[in-house]
């Protein structure tokens, strides 16, 4: 076994400043990549945090977004005659006051239209009235007539009554020959005849008296029936 040499080992080891030299980079290039790794998690930590608030923004922003929109909408039928120009006012106005015009002139010809028919009605029973108070001596009329002669005088008086009343649309029926009707003929007494083949008027007692289809009075007839 040889001599140990302290000299000779100390001369063989390597350099501390290689050594160092080595190992900074190594360790340089270490810390860089645990630097990056750190910082890229950073990063991504940073951009999802980021990311879940800008979601949750971009949420809220929508529904107020259609929470205004629906307001909006809402307040735009009360708003719409804000939005009308003057021009657009005027027409809607007029169209409005046009529409309660016509609603008035309807009403204003339906009134009337009734009022016209209350007003014939009142004035056929005051002339019914006025003919009723008269029939009596209308019937003495008919009577002198038929009976004895006239004088020009009384004639003339009786010829303006009749037409007072044709002027009032009063129509005097009831002529001896005519068919009996039931319906405006009152029959006070049924004579058999020989010669009839239906029941007509023999006699006129007191005439009819009627206005168009109505029947003040019935004419009271004598009727000759068949005899069968």
């Amino acid at each position: 076994m040889s001599d140990f040499n302290k000299d000779e080992y100390l001369n063989d080891l390597p350099d501390m400043d290689d050594l160092s030299g080595q190992a900074a980079p190594a360790a340089a290039s270490a810390a860089d990549g645990a630097s990056a790794d750190s910082a890229a998690a950073a990063a991504g930590a940073t951009q999802e945090g980021a990311a879940q608030p800008a979601a949750a923004q971009s949420q809220e922003n929508g529904d107020s977004a259609a929470a205004d929109g629906a307001d909006k909408a809402d307040a735009a039928d009360g708003k719409a005659d804000d939005t009308l120009t003057p021009l657009g006012q005027a027409k809607k106005e007029a169209a409005e006051y046009l529409e309660a015009l016509q609603r008035e002139r309807a009403e204003f010809i339906n009134f009337r239209n009734r009022a016209q028919k209350e007003q014939e009605r009142f004035r056929q029973h005051g002339i019914i009235d006025v003919l009723t108070a008269l029939l009596p001596a209308l019937d003495d009329i008919d009577r002198i007539r038929e009976h004895s002669e006239m004088d020009d005088s009384f004639k003339a008086v009786a010829n303006k009554i009749d037409k007072a009343f044709e002027k009032f649309g009063v129509e005097k029926f009831g002529e001896k020959g005519e068919d009996f009707d039931p319906t405006k003929h009152d029959a006070i007494l049924h004579k058999p005849d020989l010669n009839a083949e239906k029941e007509t008027v023999d006699t006129v007692v007191e005439a009819g008296y009627r206005i168009g289809d109505r029947v003040i009075r019935a004419a009271r007839v004598v009727v000759a029936s068949p005899q069968n």
